[in-house]
């Protein structure tokens, strides 16, 4: 069976980052201030050249962008709160770039900000493969999940999953000795379902980490789990679906696993048990049939130790607009309403120049009235 080095993915990664603690105060309270997402923070850090710099300039862009009422502002008291409760449950909040940040994860344009890290941050830095499915799954399905974590975890492969019931606790459980991720939909102290505080303790005390983008005492609720999804798809070379049903999560970190760029497995079932709905379609679609690891492994074992596409430095992106002319702002804002539009078709219908548009986007968002999809489809909130 091919084995991977245990040091792929840190071979991928040309330098590892380290930012001082001010910074790091600084892009905690920028994150965690009103409407600034993951995206929002990377174009405002591009923009500003700094976090400091961008909480300077949060009031006025929100009201260019026709803000009602003064946004929230997080504190420098609040965030230094949050880092010292951090600290004590064991939680290192860390930024893309910096040692225990998984490489993978780093590339996304959407990659959290800071990413609360517990357990052995080392685990985050060796090659990842996901295994997802079913709450509800099958004595089969639960069998086989199991086996193809035992086997990737003694090919060298840590696995990462998102602690549910069903499929992912069968993969986490298989996997505790070689090393397994649980990323998390709520606070690390937040802990769904409550019955798996145990298998997380195991993870974490082991030789594995639990992953949150979310602060500490944030109950995981229906819509963070796609953004939970992302995070797992997206720091792994590749997700295996063992068995999902039409219209299932697990469905969703496939297609978020396929626009990510990463590699999609389905394992086959019965066209009788409506479990098996959704990863037959899979196969329909394209993705790999797996019938055990070394399927896998095969397909992986090109990819690993390539260099990886970093997101675009501030030098290489399309710049900001100093102060967009109210005229435009008012053409992009009547071109926009609450069915998703593409930022590309923005620029050619509109005729502005990107950065111009780039620019508005940006007030609208801080304002609270734009709303990001994926495939950079925006519409009004």
């Amino acid at each position: 069976m091919l084995e991977p080095t245990g040091d792929a993915d840190v071979d991928a990664v040309s330098t590892i980052i380290e930012i001082s603690e001010a910074e790091r105060l600084d892009r905690l309270r920028l994150i965690r201030s009103d409407n600034v997402g993951p995206r929002t923070f990377r174009s405002l850090l591009l923009h500003f050249g700094s976090a400091r710099a961008a909480l300077e300039r949060l009031p006025d862009l929100a009201r260019r962008g026709g803000a009602r009422a003064s946004a929230r502002i997080c504190s420098a008291d609040d965030a230094k709160r949050e880092l010292a409760a951090s600290r004590k449950l064991g939680v290192s909040l860390l930024a893309p770039g910096e040692a225990g940040y998984p490489p993978r994860l780093a590339t996304l344009d959407d990659a959290p900000p800071l990413l609360g890290v517990r357990g052995h941050s080392d685990s985050l830095m060796r090659p990842l493969i996901a295994i997802v499915g079913s709450r509800n799954a099958s004595a089969a399905g639960l069998k086989f999940a199991g086996q193809l974590a035992r086997e990737l975890s003694d090919a060298g492969f840590v696995i990462i999953s998102g602690l549910a019931r069903g499929i992912d606790q069968a993969a986490h459980r298989a996997s505790l000795t070689g090393g397994t991720i649980a990323v998390l939909a709520g606070g690390h102290d937040c802990i769904y379902p409550p019955e798996h505080e145990d298998l997380l303790a195991a993870i974490v005390t082991g030789h594995g980490a639990a992953i949150s983008e979310m602060p500490l005492g944030h109950e995981p609720r229906a819509r963070d789990f796609p953004r939970r999804n992302r995070l797992i798809s997206g720091s792994a070379l590749g997700v295996i679906v063992v068995e999902a049903a039409h219209r299932s999560g697990s469905l969703i970190t496939a297609r978020m696993a396929a626009e990510q760029g990463r590699e999609v497995f389905a394992v086959p079932g019965s066209p009788l048990d409506p479990r098996a709905a959704g990863t037959n379609d899979l196969i329909k679609q394209g993705a790999t049939l797996v019938t055990e690891a070394a399927d896998i492994i095969r397909a992986v074992a090109p990819i690993m130790g390539r260099p990886l596409q970093l997101p675009l430095r501030e030098d290489e992106e399309e710049p900001f607009a100093p102060d967009p002319e109210s005229y435009d702002r008012d053409q992009i804002i009547g071109l926009l309403g609450p069915a998703p539009v593409s930022i590309d078709d923005l620029i050619r219908i509109s005729g502005l120049a990107p950065a111009v548009l780039r620019t508005v986007l940006l007030e609208l968002e801080l304002a609270g009235r734009l709303e990001r999809h994926g495939g950079g489809l925006v519409s009004l909130a």
